[in-house]
């Protein structure tokens, strides 16, 4: 007798109608379900558990650390206010985190963001969020044993070109200014701009970050003479906060103009692209919510053709959770962070950078970077409480933007 098949089709068994063979179908498909790996994949992360939240100062920036009951740790950064009442902000969080699975970021995130309706937005609130956030990516990666843009849907590009470096410079504002600048300042701002594009070249970036210190009549005023020396963008070009003010400067300026480190949320950045006033974007991952948000971020710009070029205040910590994010999105510029700042040569970074001013890839679980835990003890212990207000001032005494 020929040898058949006991594989039996779904038609022939519901044609028979019986019981018996719609047990038999239950029996198949359990069967056919021990053979497919993927249906037998356990959680892994079941079991893994929030348990401690501890910040610490770093030459002015903040560090967050995430504990668990698996010994799994991550790290996150902020930056731009007292840190004691960073770490204090952070380490109460843990009222929220404490017994939560920390791969459920963004559950994480939304309840961090919205527990609070009075800080809700802020930029102490959501500067913390940043961090415990980009921890709470940091522990994932590790958990799954993978770089933190594998999460995010795997490489977008091989390297992320970097500014400064040999081929790209920033000039920045020299202080505040006042409504009107005279041609001796305005030639002084053209000879500088004209003196760095013969040392990067013809194919070399030049950024001009007014950094919000040049009031809208002296913008407009210094970006005509500046524009034939192709400046890739305008940073900060106004503050944050009258989107009237950017459409006004956008109408009358041919160069670029970027924005975005002192934004918070994708809630911040949509105006600009619903208003078409910026043309690249500057979010900061240790202010503008952390790798969820800036993801988010992102996919806007995406939306409306507009690339980011990050911002970077962070040390190599925060930097090199950025550059996983930038690995990971298709409209990318250039990023600001150099060699990388690192105080104490605390943080072991996992990529390099070559000749032309290229990051390689962040490589290793997470966010791929090693804490030296010894040194950041001791200069968090070593730090200076005192806060250090600006006190920007024009030439009459009175108070000025920067």
């Amino acid at each position: 007798m020929p040898a058949t098949s006991t594989r039996i089709g779904r038609r022939d068994l519901f044609s028979a109608g019986t019981a018996a063979t719609l047990g038999l179908l239950m029996a198949q498909e359990a069967s056919a379900g021990v053979q497919n790996p993927a249906e037998n994949v356990a959680d892994r992360t079941s079991t893994l558990k929030i348990t401690g939240v501890r910040g610490f100062s770093v030459a002015g920036k903040i560090y967050i650390r995430i504990e668990t009951n698996h010994g799994i740790i991550g790290w996150g950064e902020t930056y731009g206010m007292p840190a004691d009442i960073a770490i204090s902000l952070a380490e109460s969080m843990l009222d929220l985190l404490e017994g939560e699975n920390p791969t459920r970021v963004e559950h994480l995130w939304q309840n961090m963001y919205r527990s609070q309706r009075d800080m809700r937005g802020g930029p102490f609130m959501t500067g913390v969020i940043s961090a415990i956030d980009t921890a709470l990516w940091d522990i994932t990666g590790k958990v799954w044993g993978v770089p933190l843009h594998r999460l995010l849907g795997g490489p977008t590009r091989d390297k992320i070109r970097l500014y400064p470096s040999s081929n790209s410079y920033k000039i920045g504002p020299g202080g505040p200014k006042n409504f009107a600048g005279s041609p001796q300042m305005v030639q002084g701002y053209v000879d500088h701009i004209a003196a760095i594009r013969k040392r990067v070249g013809p194919d070399g970036a030049i950024i001009l970050d007014t950094h919000c210190a040049f009031p809208p009549p002296l913008l407009i005023q210094l970006a005509g003479a500046i524009e034939p020396y192709s400046i890739w963008f305008i940073e900060e070009p106004a503050v944050p906060g009258n989107i009237e003010v950017f459409k006004r400067l956008k109408e009358q300026i041919r160069i670029p103009l970027g924005t975005g480190e002192r934004d918070r949320t994708i809630w911040e950045f949509i105006p600009y692209l619903q208003e078409r006033c910026i043309d690249i974007l500057q979010p900061d991952i240790g202010a503008c919510g952390g790798v969820s948000q800036m993801k988010k971020i992102a996919t806007l710009g995406e939306t409306y053709f507009v690339p980011l070029a990050p911002h970077c205040a962070s040390t190599v910590l925060g930097m090199t959770a950025s550059l996983h994010v930038m690995a990971s999105i298709p409209m990318f510029l250039i990023h600001e962070g150099g060699t990388g700042y690192n105080p104490g040569d605390v943080v072991r970074k996992s990529w390099t950078i070559d000749d032309q001013g290229y990051a390689s890839l962040p490589d290793g679980p997470g966010i791929g970077v090693e804490i030296d835990e010894v040194k950041l003890e001791k200069l968090h212990a070593e730090r200076n409480r005192k806060i250090g207000w600006p006190k920007p001032k024009l030439e009459d005494g009175s108070i000025a933007d920067y």
